[in-house]
C-alpha cells in the first residue's frame, strides 16, 4: 500500500457486530469500506458503506476479489458457526498476503440454576432430546433442521422452530414455525415457553445479548437446554471480542508509519 492509496477494508458480515463495525469505520475519513453479505436472509439489515451480496466462489474466488479490489484488511465478522466462510477467509487472506481479523462476540457461560447439556454438533444434539423432553423450542436456525428430521426416534416429538425466514424441507414432521428476528425480550420469551408448553430447548452457543433472554427464561422455568458448542476460529487468526476493539486494531494497522 503506497502513501497515496486509500486503505480498503472488507468486512464479511451479516451479524450485528459486523454492522456496528461498519458504522465505526464508515466515520473514518479516507477509508474505502465494503461489507459482504451471504444473501441467505431475505431483507437483511444493510450496514453503511458499499455492500455486496452473494458468495465469492470459495477461497480462491475470495482471494481473487481481494487482489482485484486492492483490499488491505479482511475482517471475518460472520456468525460464530459459519465454519466454511471462516476457513475460506483464512486461506484467502494468506493467499492475498493481507491481515485477517476474526470478530467474534463471546460465547455464553452457564450460571447457577442452568441445566445445560453440551453437544458437539446439531446431530449430537438431536440424539440427546428424547431423554430430556417432548416439546422442543429449536433456535438453531432454519439451515440446521435436517439434523432433526433424519432420526426416527424424534417422530413423536413436537418442535417450535424460530427463524428469520421460512425453512425448507427436510424438517421434523411435527413442527410449528415462528418467523421472527431478535432482539427478544425476557417477558416475550417467558410467554413463548408457557404458551407452547416447551419442556426442552436447543440452541447454539452464538453468544450476544439479542437472543440471551431465552436462556434466562429457560433457567427460571427449570428447563434443560441443549447447547451446541461453537467451532474454533482457524489457527493463527487474531480475534476481537467486540466491534470497538476490532476498529482499534484496524486503525493501528492502517496508521501511517
Amino acid at each position: 500500500m503506497t502513501a497515496t492509496t486509500t486503505p480498503h477494508v472488507l468486512i464479511l458480515g451479516g451479524t450485528a457486530e459486523a454492522r456496528r463495525l461498519a458504522e465505526l469505520l464508515h466515520a473514518t475519513p479516507d477509508l474505502t469500506l465494503t461489507s459482504s453479505l451471504a444473501g441467505r436472509v431475505a431483507g437483511p439489515r444493510l450496514p453503511p458503506g458499499e455492500v455486496r451480496i452473494g458468495g465469492f466462489g470459495g477461497a480462491e474466488g475470495l482471494a481473487a476479489w481481494l487482489r482485484e479490489h486492492r483490499v488491505d484488511v479482511l475482517v471475518d465478522a460472520t456468525h460464530p458457526f459459519a465454519v466454511t466462510i471462516g476457513l475460506h477467509a483464512a486461506r484467502a487472506a494468506a493467499t492475498a498476503r493481507i491481515p485477517l481479523l476474526a470478530l467474534r462476540r463471546p460465547g455464553w457461560t452457564p450460571v447457577e440454576g442452568d441445566d445445560w447439556h453440551e453437544a458437539g454438533s446439531l446431530e449430537e444434539a438431536a440424539t440427546l432430546l428424547p431423554a430430556l423432553g417432548r416439546r422442543v423450542f429449536l433456535t438453531t436456525g432454519r439451515l440446521g433442521l435436517p439434523a432433526f428430521a433424519a432420526l426416527n426416534h424424534l417422530d413423536d416429538m413436537w418442535f417450535l422452530v424460530r427463524s428469520v425466514d421460512a425453512p425448507e424441507p427436510p424438517h421434523p414432521p411435527r413442527m410449528e414455525v415462528l418467523l421472527d428476528r431478535g432482539p427478544f425480550t425476557l417477558d416475550g420469551e417467558r410467554e413463548l415457553l408457557r404458551r407452547h408448553r416447551i419442556d426442552v430447548m436447543v440452541t447454539k452457543d452464538s453468544g450476544g445479548a439479542a437472543t440471551a433472554p431465552k436462556l434466562t427464561a429457560a433457567r427460571e422455568a427449570g428447563l434443560p437446554v441443549v447447547m451446541v458448542r461453537r467451532p474454533p476460529v482457524p489457527e493463527g487468526v487474531p480475534v476481537a471480542a467486540d466491534p470497538e476493539t476490532a476498529a482499534g486494531w484496524i486503525g493501528e494497522l492502517l496508521r501511517p508509519a
